[in-house]
C-alpha cells in the first residue's frame, strides 16, 4: 500500500520497571528521521502476580528457585499479551511487526559482584512463541560480559535523539532508579544511574495509604518538611560518591536499606519522611549531575513515570539552580514511553547486527551486540 511503513520498520518495546506492577507496550515505526509512537499503553498485573513480585522484591535471596521459575514463566505470559494488545490498539497484526525487544522483569542486578550478574525474567521463548513475533531479549549480560555495569542502557537512545551540536544537555529518567545522560557538544555520551527516584517514594507512600500506588503528583511529599539532619545522614552511603560508570537497582536501594536508616520519629511524622526522601533523590541527581558534567549543563530534559511527580520536578530545579528543565513530551517524545522505545529500539540494533559503543556509558571494554535473538 503506497505510503505504507515497511515492517521491517515496525518494532515493540516491552519493559516492567521497578514498580512492578505492569508492562509498558509501545509499539514504534522507524521508517521516519525520528521513531513515532503508533501505539502504547499500560499492562497491569493481576493482583496475585503482583504479590508474587512483591515478595521477589522484598527477599530475593530467600525467594524459592522453583517460584522463581514459575514466575519467569507466568510473566512472559503477561508480556505476550500485553505486546498483542498494543498491536491491537495500533491497528496493526504481529505479521506487520519485524520484532520485538523485551527487557523483562529485573530482579537482581549486581555489576560490582565478582563475578559480576544480572538476571531479567520473563521468558522470551513463551513471548516469540504467543505473539509470533521475533523476540530479542537478555539485553544487559553481554555488556557485562565485556567488562560494563550492563546498564544503564537509555543513554544510547537518548544520544540518538536528544544530542545537539550547541547545547550541553542532560536527559534524567526518573523511574524506580534515577538515571542520567550527559550530552555535551564534541563530547562521548556519559551515562549512569545516581540513586533512588520513585522508589522508597512509592514503598513509603503504599505503606501508609490503603488506595494507590504511587505520590501522585508528590502532593504527599510537598505537605511534608525535609528533614536536613536525616537527609545528610542517608546522603552519606558510599554509592553517591562513587564514580560513574555505575549501575544500581532496588536490591540494593531496597525497603530493607530504607528501613535499616528510619529515624525514631518516622511514624510519628511520615509525610516529613515522604518530603525528604523526595530531597534525596533529587539532591543525589544534581549533585551526580553537577559533578560529572565536562561543561556546564544548558537544558534537562526528564522522562520517566516521575515526570509527573511535580514536587520532584519542582525541588529538582531548585537544586540544579534554575537551569530549564522539559520533558521528552517536547522533543516528540512522551515521557512514559521513552523506555519502551528504548527496547523497540534495541531490537532493531541487534536485528541488523549493530555492535553498540557502550565504553563512556557502561565502562565495557569493546562494541557489544546487545540482545539474544529468539525466533517466533
Amino acid at each position: 500500500m503506497p505510503g505504507k511503513a515497511r515492517p521491517a520498520e515496525r518494532y515493540v518495546g516491552l519493559i516492567s520497571g521497578t514498580s512492578m506492577d505492569g508492562i509498558d507496550a509501545v509499539v514504534v515505526d522507524f521508517a521516519s528521521e525520528r521513531p513515532i509512537v503508533l501505539a502504547a499503553l499500560t499492562h497491569p498485573f493481576d493482583e496475585r502476580l503482583r504479590r508474587s513480585l512483591d515478595a521477589l522484591r522484598h527477599d530475593p535471596d530467600c525467594f524459592p528457585v522453583a517460584e522463581l521459575g514459575a514466575l519467569d514463566a507466568a510473566l512472559g505470559d503477561r508480556f505476550a499479551e500485553a505486546a498483542l494488545a498494543a498491536i491491537d490498539a495500533a491497528g496493526l497484526a504481529s505479521a506487520d511487526v519485524a520484532a520485538l525487544g523485551s527487557h523483562g522483569q529485573t530482579v537482581v542486578h549486581h555489576a560490582e559482584a565478582r563475578p559480576p550478574f544480572t538476571l531479567q525474567i520473563g521468558d522470551p521463548h513463551r513471548i516469540a512463541a504467543q505473539t509470533g513475533i521475533t523476540t530479542v531479549a537478555d539485553f544487559r549480560r553481554a555488556d557485562l560480559a565485556a567488562g560494563g555495569q550492563g546498564a544503564p542502557l537509555a543513554p544510547l537512545l537518548h544520544e540518538q535523539l536528544f544530542r545537539s551540536e550547541t547545547e550541553c544537555r542532560a536527559v534524567i529518567n526518573l523511574g524506580g532508579i534515577a538515571n542520567v545522560t550527559l550530552l555535551a557538544p564534541d563530547k562521548p555520551v556519559i551515562g549512569f544511574d545516581t540513586g533512588p527516584a520513585n522508589c522508597f517514594l512509592d514503598w513509603w507512600f503504599r505503606s501508609h495509604h490503603d488506595a494507590g500506588r504511587f505520590d501522585a503528583g508528590g502532593r504527599w511529599a510537598a505537605s511534608g518538611k525535609s528533614d536536613s539532619g536525616w537527609l545528610e545522614a542517608l546522603m552519606s552511603d558510599p554509592y553517591f560518591h562513587r564514580p560513574a560508570p555505575k549501575s544500581t537497582g532496588i536490591e540494593y536501594f531496597s525497603p530493607g536499606w530504607l528501613k535499616e536508616r528510619l529515624p525514631s520519629w518516622a511514624e510519628s511524622r511520615p509525610a516529613d519522611i515522604q518530603a525528604t526522601l523526595a530531597e534525596l533523590s533529587v539532591k543525589s541527581l544534581a549533585e551526580a549531575l553537577q559533578a560529572a558534567s565536562p561543561t556546564p549543563v544548558e537544558r534537562v530534559i526528564v522522562c520517566g513515570g516521575g515526570a509527573a511527580n511535580f514536587h520532584l520536578i519542582e525541588r529538582l530545579g531548585d537544586n540544579l539552580g534554575g537551569i530549564p528543565i522539559t520533558d521528552s513530551d517536547t522533543f516528540g517524545l512522551p515521557a512514559d514511553h521513552v523506555e519502551g522505545v528504548l527496547f523497540a529500539w534495541l531490537a532493531r540494533q541487534r536485528m541488523t547486527n549493530s555492535r553498540l559503543a557502550t565504553a563512556s556509558v557502561t565502562g565495557a571494554e569493546r562494541s557489544v551486540l546487545l540482545g539474544v535473538i529468539h525466533e517466533a
